[in-house]
């Protein structure tokens, strides 16, 4: 009886005291406020509720009206710092490198590869980028221009002869066939197999709890990469045994690479790569694309300057129905200063931008313990009141009279640092080239508004449908 009592005993205090060290983490210092949750759990659940609404995820508006801005927690199992402040969050992005590095947790290297970009350091990562400014740099967007051009004019031609199109999906569809036109040169209908809808199967269960259980929607997830990879890793192969003359997309591009001697790259990064761009390029483009025009459709103002910019280009051509120059690209300053940079604004693509600490850094009254992931929170920054105005109305104008050296603190709409999105440009040019020839050849009714579902890690403005009808030669005088 007595064993038994003391074995119970000392099994109480080990819990007790297991408990407790969960609660309390050991620190060099003071620790932000905050609770880590459930042992092992954390608060992960809280973490992935959805958010119906347009405003910041109420995991994090609780906890900083609760905590402050910089608030600890614990997700899947890890210790992370969650900052909400605009200063915390540039220091972060600024100290790359040197106090703190790119990081993702286990759940997010297993959906998009080990090597992805995001997980990759130092001058790997440096490599990698150049590769992709090959393809989405200065030199690379200016080529690209007119056939974006012919792409958005293709689609909206054919979206004008369908009773509704449901948005999401067909700009989806648009930008996911060029981005892969020239990444892989591939042809949807000359394939025997669909990529895109492996990275549609991929992309509906991207953000749900990581249980790898035939039926969740985690394992979906992971199968729907593992048949892309699948499809891409044939592709190139194939073309491995059968390289180009020409080298004429990035496939050609990578192949290069990889049979130079002494090259550092390998085909299992150079898929990872190729992955990462393809799902970044279309889902995030596409979700932006469709919000600008639902803010559109619900602020006929904005329109009628948009459309002003567009229709002013048209004006000064000799040949109305040229196309788009690069000049005129450039010059679409409201569509780039301030539309678009709303839109972003509000859309939040990137709601969660993860780093780990390499050592103890003190911050303020605070200190981040090395190995700590911190977890910089975009919409927090987007939507916070003492910065923007209304922060949840949708005011272009807001952006008149704001600065570089301003916006690279208060937007982080595409990351920030080192690691700023590399395809910001490309997206810029899709969302602008797509605008002109929407707001110079069409008009469009709403048929049926949609929701919208924001979770920690996108958001989906599902069943959002329009009709499109084209403008008469009045229209456009």
């Amino acid at each position: 009886m007595w064993a038994l009592f003391i074995w119970v005993s000392l099994l109480v205090i080990t819990v007790t005291h297991w408990v407790y060290s969960w609660r309390n983490p050991k620190c060099k210092g003071k620790l932000p406020p905050g609770s880590m949750g459930l042992p092992l759990l954390g608060e992960t659940f809280q973490f992935f509720k959805p958010n119906t609404t347009s405003d910041i995820p109420p995991f994090i508006k609780e906890r900083v009206k609760k905590y402050g801005p910089i608030f600890k927690t614990n997700l899947v199992g890890r210790p992370v710092i969650v900052s909400a402040d605009p200063d915390l969050s540039y220091f972060v992005f600024q100290q790359e490198g040197r106090r703190f590095q790119s990081w993702y947790p286990d759940t997010f290297t297993n959906i998009f590869g080990k090597n992805n970009v995001g997980s990759l350091h130092g001058f790997m990562y440096k490599y990698l980028k150049s590769m992709v400014l090959t393809l989405f740099g200065y030199d690379g967007l200016k080529k690209m221009l007119p056939q974006v051009e012919l792409t958005a004019n293709k689609r909206l031609e054919l979206w004008s002869n369908q009773e509704s199109v449901e948005l999401k999906d067909a700009t989806a569809s648009m930008i996911f066939d060029l981005t892969a036109k020239k990444l892989i040169s591939h042809d949807p209908d000359e394939s025997s197999e669909n990529l895109r809808a492996n990275f549609v199967a991929f992309i509906q269960g991207l953000i749900s709890f990581p249980f790898d259980i035939p039926g969740t929607a985690y394992h979906k997830c992971l199968k729907g990469r593992e048949n892309a990879m699948r499809m891409l890793r044939n592709m190139l192969q194939e073309r491995r045994k059968k390289p180009r003359k020409n080298p004429s997309d990035f496939f050609d591009y990578v192949i290069e690479e990889i049979q130079k001697e002494g090259t550092i790259l390998t085909e299992e990064i150079a898929l990872d790569l190729m992955f990462v761009l393809l799902f970044a390029s279309f889902e995030t483009t596409s979700l932006a694309l469709t919000l600008a025009i639902k803010f559109l459709s619900d602020d006929p103002k904005v329109l009628r300057r948009l459309t002003e910019e567009h229709e002013t280009i048209l004006r000064n051509r000799e040949d109305a129905n040229s196309g788009l120059t690069w000049e005129e690209y450039k010059s679409m300053t409201y569509t780039f200063q301030q539309f678009i940079n709303e839109t972003a604004r509000l859309a939040n693509i990137v709601p969660a931008i993860f780093r780990k600490a390499l050592i103890d850094i003190k911050y303020k009254d605070y200190t981040i313990p090395a190995g700590w992931a911190v977890m910089v929170c975009p919409p927090a920054v987007h939507l916070n009141p003492k910065k923007y105005e209304d922060p949840l109305v949708f005011n272009p104008s807001r952006w008149e009279e704001s600065n570089a050296n301003d916006a690279s603190k208060h937007f982080m709409a595409f990351g920030g640092g080192m690691r700023f999105c590399v395809g910001t440009d490309f997206t810029k040019l899709q969302m602008a080239v797509f605008l002109h020839s929407l707001v110079t050849k069409y008009r469009w009714e709403e048929i049926k508004g949609g929701n919208i579902v924001r979770t920690p890690g996108l958001q989906f403005p599902n069943g959002y449908h329009v009709r499109l009808h084209k403008k008469n030669i009045l229209e456009n005088e």
